[in-house]
């Protein structure tokens, strides 16, 4: 079978070996595969990712001098199983999956091991057990978008973001723009962009973002008296000075009324900023540039060592929460609230490839005035987008 293989930083097609499944395992014809952020720097950063990962205890992936291939954003059609499997679903299913491949007692990433080849390529084995049937006739298109989108959210609900919050997303790339479509199919009020990119911002605004925001011009947090924050120590003791003053005329002791106001939800209020850049010196800037009691969730992945102000976090009582992946039943419930139409996610693909393209794709991800996600489909004959 043909297949994309990344070695030393290349990328070439070659014909592989047919992948064959064992127990428990399905054979996949891939029709859409997805190209993640985190392919892209993969292919630069293979060795540190797998220092990371070495340290964090899945030893698999590989280094920058093996030959695998990538591909973990799948939708796939059932072509058989290995012997002594369930079967549950009928060859000629159309499928999503989390990239998971047992073997033994060991499990792997496809994609993101030497063992299990990913959905750069023409087939490949997943457990059969984490298979999810493809709903309401959904395109293989939007079914390749259920693993970024589960990852976005994961990301929202670690967020813990309710409808009257106001979410700033920093970055429109992929990952911001999913954050967005999920923030909106939740029904969050008001979802404030940020991008450097005009092409990236019009896709912000496409999937549903109500405040688009070029940081050359201005900050995602220069409106802070509209949405009632804090952003400075003084504007913190007024408030409690304030705060004070107002209990002490209740009819019940001023401490009594504080823990009631605390219990019904009372409180200052705070965006929740979503960090989905990924590169040194972002959350820094987030941590100085937000208001006071921000909860920021990190969602772009840094590769490179980096440096924050503790002291201006600890003042501003930020909090930071650090995301990653996301759970089967997240998985699920992405898939289903793409194929109920909830969230909006259609303006994120903007190219699809064959194998002998996905190289020149790479190169176009880097600009983020030409694509936001491209997607990979190994029947395709032509290479461009």
């Amino acid at each position: 079978m043909k297949a994309v293989v990344c070695q030393n930083g290349e990328l070439r097609v070659e014909d592989l070996p047919e992948p064959i499944p064992q127990k428990g395992h399905a054979l996949l014809k891939v029709l859409r595969c997805g190209i993640c952020g985190s392919d892209l720097h993969m292919r630069h950063h293979c060795d540190e990712l797998k220092a990371v990962n070495d340290r964090v205890g899945y030893p698999a992936l590989p280094s920058s001098k093996d030959a695998f291939v990538f591909g973990h954003e799948i939708c796939a059609e059932v072509l058989d199983y290995g012997p002594g499997s369930k079967r549950k679903l009928r060859s000629g299913t159309r499928v999503v999956a989390p990239p998971v491949v047992r073997w033994g007692g060991e499990i792997d990433m496809a994609g993101l091991s030497t063992r299990s080849n990913g959905g750069y390529a023409e087939r490949m084995l997943l457990d059969e057990l984490v298979l999810m049937p493809v709903p309401n006739g959904l395109s293989a298109d939007m079914a390749a978008l259920t693993e970024p989108m589960a990852v976005a959210w994961h990301a929202v609900r670690r967020g813990d973001v309710k409808k009257k919050d106001v979410a700033v997303v920093i970055g429109c790339g992929p990952v911001g723009l999913g954050v967005i479509a999920i923030l909106k199919a939740r029904g969050v009020g008001t979802v404030i962009a940020s991008d450097f990119s005009p092409g990236r911002r019009a896709l912000a605004k496409a999937c549903g973002a109500d405040v688009v925001i070029n940081p050359r011009e201005g900050s995602p947090y220069s409106s802070w008296e509209e949405y009632g924050w804090i952003t400075t120590f003084g504007g913190l003791l007024q408030m409690g000075v304030e705060t004070r003053e107002t209990l002490e005329k209740a009819p019940i002791p001023w401490w009594t009324a504080w823990r009631l106001a605390e219990v019904l939800g009372a409180g200052p209020k705070r965006p929740v900023v979503f960090e989905c850049v990924g590169v040194p010196g972002i959350l820094n800037q987030i941590i100085t540039g937000a208001p006071l009691f921000s909860r920021v969730v990190v969602v772009g992945v840094c590769m490179q060592n980096d440096t924050i102000e503790p002291a201006i976090a600890i003042q501003k009582e930020v909090e930071l929460r650090f995301v990653f992946g996301h759970s089967p039943l997240e998985y699920r419930d992405a898939l289903h609230m793409i194929a109920d139409g909830k969230v909006r996610c259609e303006p994120m693909v903007t190219g699809v490839v064959g194998l002998d393209g996905v190289e020149g794709a790479f190169a176009a991800l880097g600009d983020p005035e030409m694509h936001a996600k491209i997607l990979i489909d190994p029947a395709r004959k032509a290479s461009g987008t």
